[in-house]
This record gives C-alpha cells, structure tokens and sequence, in this order.
C-alpha cells in the first residue's frame, strides 16, 4: 500500500510516495517558487538521476498536478495510475485544543482548520490551500490531516498555561501549544526501540535542533512539556528566531524606539536569533565556520544557542524528576558534532558522558554517550513523513 505524503508551504511543497509494506520511500521531491517565476520540481528515486522539471506553477493546485503526473510518468514515475495512491497524509501546522491526534479530512475538519488560521497565518492557509487542491484534483482518495501540535496535547495545564488572566485562555485560546510534535514522537518511540525498552517505562529529552528549534520532555510516552508556546518563536535562540524574551522589550521598541507592531514581529522573527547576534549568517555551519576565525560575535551566538538548550534539559529533567536519554535529531542535531558536544559539556553532573568517538557521526542512528553514561544520549535522524504515512495508513484501514 503506498501513502503519499504531501507538505505545503506559502509557495513549496515537499512531498515522498511511500511503501508502506517496508516503510520505505518511492520518490522524494520537492517543488519550490509555486506562483513565482522561475518554479521548479526536482524528484530524487534511489538509484535514480535526480528528474528536474522547470515550468511555471501558479497555484499550488498545478503544483500537485505535476508531482501526480511525474509520479506515474512512463520513464521518470514510480507508479503506473494514481489508483496504486491508497490515501494522502497532509501536515498541518496547527490543530488547535481541538485534535489530539490525526484525523480524516471531512467538512468538519477543514472548518475547524480554517479557525485555526489565526493561530499560525504563516503555516496553516497554505496547508489548507493543498488539501483542497487534492481533493479536487483525487476526490475518491481517503485524506489524513496530521498535526505538529497534536503529540503536545498532553501537556498538563501547569505546562501549557501562561500567567496571564484566565479569560484569554479560555475566550481567545491564548496557550502554549508546542509544535514540531510529530518529529519529537517519532524520535521518542524510536530511541525506546533503540534501546529495547518500552517507551512508556523512560524519561526522554528530544532536541529538534534545526534553523527552527524545540525540545520536549517525554515522559511514560506523553509530552509533558516543550520549549515553543503560542507560536513557534517561544523557547530557544533559533536561526532567526529570538527564543524567550521578555515581553516589555517589545514595549520598548515601539513605545521608546517607533517600531510598528508590524517591524517588531518581523524583527523578532526573522532578524534575531543566532542571525541577529552574530550578523554572519542564520546557518549555524557558517556561524562556526566565523567563530573558527575569530568572529566574536559569531561565538557569543553560539555560545548562548548552547546555553539555552542546555538549560531546557536541566529544567525538563527536574520537571520529569531525572531522564533516562537525550535525542538530538533534525539537521543540527543529527549531523553536528561540535554542537551536540559543546551542549553535553556541563551535564556531567547528572551522569551524562560523552563518547568523542561515537560523537563523530552525522545522519544515522547512534548512541553517543560512554558505556558506563547513567544518562544516555543518541543521534536519531527524525522522519516527520514516514510517521504522517503510519497515522495515515492506520486511519484509513480502521
């Protein structure tokens, strides 16, 4: 059975064809520029030159008519008809209180998404903009929405409210929701595998270290808290993003400095973070690279992205009352060396040790800690789509 997996950006889509009798993908592409001259689709199949298309997409709706038609091209495709796509798993950003857990695409469903836009205008509109493009385009085949904030509805109220009056809570929704849940449940279920224990029985830590960053406490299978809150610019210095701030800076800067409301969430957002400090670059490779070399300001950056995930382990571990493993994953944290050990130093003191050796990996499944470690730390590369693709397939076979 094969699930097609679909990510919509405001002008990309990511998508994999995935087998689901081996978990493994057919094609992975990637169409970027839809609605912008110059739009492009480029298809990767194992053992395969990569298949690059150039033609103009001014919708995402042409955008997934292309990738079904290069899916079941006589020379580049995988498939021979669209009736071998047994359903389509979408990622939607935001699910609200509402969603738990993944759910069909029904009339419902896609009303209470269109509510949800408020809550992330950057995400959610072009999410939805592509599960309507598919139902028109496969109106027969079984669609799953699949949420970021899904796995951290488990929270308990002492995590997930703010100290703000309750009102806004329970009138306008105003909590923290935590995103990036569906790579921090695949790496958490994954590292238990790993190490031969059920999930249920550890304590976990999971760090998503990517250009956007967010770690989570996993305790008896459940989030019981995240660094991301009402949006995803809570928490940890990121590649553009500020990470915690206090809130009268924003004060200041429209009151003192005549920032418009406007100026300070593009500020915030996308000119802060390891960006805004260092001034180099938001990749932290080319913030290292500038460190190497001297840039003072490009160490102070990386200097406080390690103190902040470092400090978001030692509160999680005294919220959890100890931890059993720490995951890296995402692109920093699966394929960082320097990064993972510059977070690790300091954390000796409740028993995590750092094996250099076994530390010198990137991209695979590795346990990175001393054998004699009582914390233990891993490298688990996430897989945000084959876990879309297993909600999906359970779903429709209900």
């Amino acid at each position: 059975m094969n699930i097609l997996v679909i990510n919509c950006g405001s002008s990309s889509l990511k998508y994999q064809l995935i087998n689901m009798s081996n978990e493994e993908p057919l094609a992975v592409g990637l169409v970027e520029r839809i609605g912008i001259e110059g739009s492009i689709l480029t298809q990767k199949v194992e053992g395969r030159d990569k298949y690059i298309i150039k033609q103009l997409m001014t919708s995402h709706k042409d955008a997934i008519k292309l990738v079904l038609n290069v899916l079941v091209d006589s020379t580049n495709g995988v498939i021979k008809s669209m009736d071998e796509i047994a359903a389509i798993g979408h990622r939607v950003v935001h699910g609200g209180e509402k969603y738990s857990s993944s759910v069909l695409v029904t009339d419902e469903v896609m009303k209470d998404l269109e509510d949800c836009a408020k809550l992330a205008p950057l995400h959610n509109p072009p999410n939805i903009i592509g599960i309507n493009a598919c139902k028109a385009l496969m109106p027969n085949t079984p669609m799953v929405v699949v949420f970021d904030t899904a796995f951290h509805q488990t929270m308990p109220e002492k995590a997930f409210l703010y100290a703000i009056p309750y009102e806004l809570y329970k009138e306008h929704n105003i909590r923290k929701y935590g995103f990036h849940g569906t790579s921090h449940k695949y790496v958490s279920d994954k590292v238990a595998e790993v190490m031969c224990k059920d999930v249920k029985d550890l304590k976990i830590i999971t760090c998503h270290l990517s250009n956007g960053s967010s770690i989570t406490a996993v305790m008896n299978s459940q989030s019981v808290d995240t660094s991301m809150g009402f949006t995803p610019l809570e928490g940890l210095v990121m590649g553009t993003r500020c990470g915690d701030i206090d809130p009268a800076v924003i004060f200041y800067l429209i009151n003192e400095l005549g920032y418009s409301a406007e100026e300070v969430n593009t500020l915030l957002n996308k000119k802060s973070g390891a960006l805004g400090v260092s001034g180099v670059s938001s990749d932290f490779r080319d913030i290292i690279s500038a460190a190497a070399e001297g840039n003072t300001r490009a160490k102070i950056a990386l200097d406080m992205f390690y103190y902040r995930v470092r400090k978001y382990i030692g509160s999680y571990a005294a919220a959890m009352g100890g931890v059993d493993c720490i995951v890296f994953t995402a692109g920093v944290g699966e394929n960082s060396v320097e990064i993972r050990a510059e977070i690790c130093k300091g954390l000796e003191f409740f028993g995590l040790e750092i094996d250099d050796e076994r530390n010198n990996v990137r991209g695979k499944i590795a346990e990175l800690s001393t054998e004699d470690s009582k914390v233990k730390a891993f490298a688990i590369p996430t897989n945000e789509e084959l876990m879309i693709a297993k909600d999906t397939i359970s779903l429709i076979t209900k």
